[in-house]
C-alpha cells in the first residue's frame, strides 16, 4: 500500500444497527436514533470544515498512481483501460468520504462537548488556515521535484538545529503520526496479501501465519518511509506558519478533544485503506492471472 495515501488523513450513510440475541430482533430507542442522527450531521459539517473533500479528492489522485506502480510491479505492460477503471473505482472518492465519514461517525460517538472544541479549533480563522496549508501541501507533493526540494528542506533544517525541526518532531509526537502511520500501512499491506490471496496468484500458497509475518518483516522499512515522507511533508506544509500558530495547534492536540480526534482520525482511515488495499491486491490478483476482470 503506497505510504503517501496513508499519512494523512470524508457524504454520510447513517446505519441503524438493530441487534440479534437470545430475546430476538430489538429497536434501537428513538432517543438513541435521534442523538445518531445528530452526530452524523455534526460529524459531515466537521469534515467540511476539516477540507475533507478536497483531500479525498488529492487521494485519488495518489491512489490512480498508485494503480500505475502496481501494474508495474506485478503485471507490467498488461493492465490496459481496464486495469486504470478498476482502480479509479477503487478510489471513488465519492465513495471514500462515505465509508470514512461513516467511520468517523462511529468513533466520535458520545462526544458531544469534544465536537464543540474540535469545531471551534479548526472552525477558526487559524485552524483554516492551517487546513488550507495542509492540503496545498499534500496536492504539492504529487510532484516529484517538489517533494524532493521538501526533503532537502527537512534536512536543512535538521542540520541548522533550527527550533522549527523540534516543533515539528513534538507535533509528530503528540500526535502519534509515527506509530500510527506505520501501523496502518502495515495493516493495509496484510490486507492486500489478504485481497490478492482470494484468486491465487503470488501468496496462493501462504498461511494467514505467512502473511503475518511477512507484513511484520516490512516495519523497519516502512517507519522508515514513514519517517522519510512525513517530516518533508510537515515542514513544508507549516513553513508559513508563525511559532504562535504551530504552538497553538500542539497546544489543541494535547487536549482531550485533540487527542479523541486524532485517534478517530487515525482508526476511520485504517478502516477505509484496509478495503482499499484489500479490492486492490483482489483486482490484482484476477489480473496477474490473465483474466477479464
Amino acid at each position: 500500500m503506497s505510504l503517501r495515501a496513508l499519512v494523512l488523513s470524508l457524504g454520510f450513510g447513517l446505519a441503524i444497527v438493530v441487534g440479534v440475541g437470545p430475546g430476538g430482533a430489538q429497536t434501537v430507542p428513538q432517543a438513541d436514533v435521534a442523538a445518531q442522527a445528530v452526530n452524523a450531521e455534526r460529524v459531515v459539517r466537521l469534515s467540511d470544515t476539516l477540507k475533507m473533500g478536497a483531500i479525498m479528492d488529492v487521494m485519488r489522485q495518489e491512489g490512480i498512481e498508485y494503480g500505475k506502480t502496481l501494474e508495474t510491479d506485478l503485471f507490467p505492460g498488461r493492465g490496459g483501460d481496464s486495469w486504470g477503471d478498476i482502480v479509479a473505482g477503487v478510489y471513488d472518492a465519492a465513495r471514500m468520504r462515505l465509508e470514512f465519514d461513516a467511520a468517523l461517525n462511529r468513533e466520535l460517538a458520545g462526544a458531544a462537548s469534544q465536537l464543540t472544541d474540535i469545531e471551534a479549533f479548526f472552525g477558526s480563522e487559524q485552524g483554516q488556515r492551517i487546513l488550507t496549508l495542509e492540503v496545498e501541501a499534500r496536492r504539492a507533493l504529487l510532484d516529484q521535484a517538489v517533494e524532493d526540494a521538501a526533503k532537502v528542506g527537512w534536512e536543512d533544517l535538521e542540520a541548522e538545529g533550527k527550533a522549527r525541526a523540534d516543533q515539528l518532531r513534538r507535533f509528530a509526537q503528540v500526535n502519534d503520526l509515527i506509530e500510527s502511520n506505520v501501523m496502518g500501512a502495515l495493516n493495509a499491506n496484510l490486507a492486500f496479501y489478504r485481497g490478492l490471496s482470494t484468486a491465487g496468484g503470488l501468496v496462493a500458497d501462504m498461511t494467514e501465519e505467512d502473511m503475518l509475518r511477512d507484513v511484520w518483516d516490512q516495519e523497519p522499512s516502512v517507519r522508515q518511509e514513514t519517517e522519510d515522507w512525513l517530516f518533508p511533508f510537515l515542514s513544508l506544509a507549516y513553513q508559513p506558519l508563525l511559532d504562535a500558530d504551530l504552538d497553538a495547534y500542539i497546544a489543541f492536540s494535547e487536549t482531550p478533544a485533540g487527542q479523541r480526534m486524532n485517534a478517530a482520525l487515525f482508526v476511520a482511515f485504517d478502516s477505509l485503506f484496509t478495503r482499499i488495499s484489500f479490492d486492490l491486491g483482489a483486482a490484482a490478483a484476477i489480473q496477474m492471472q490473465g483474466d477479464d476482470i
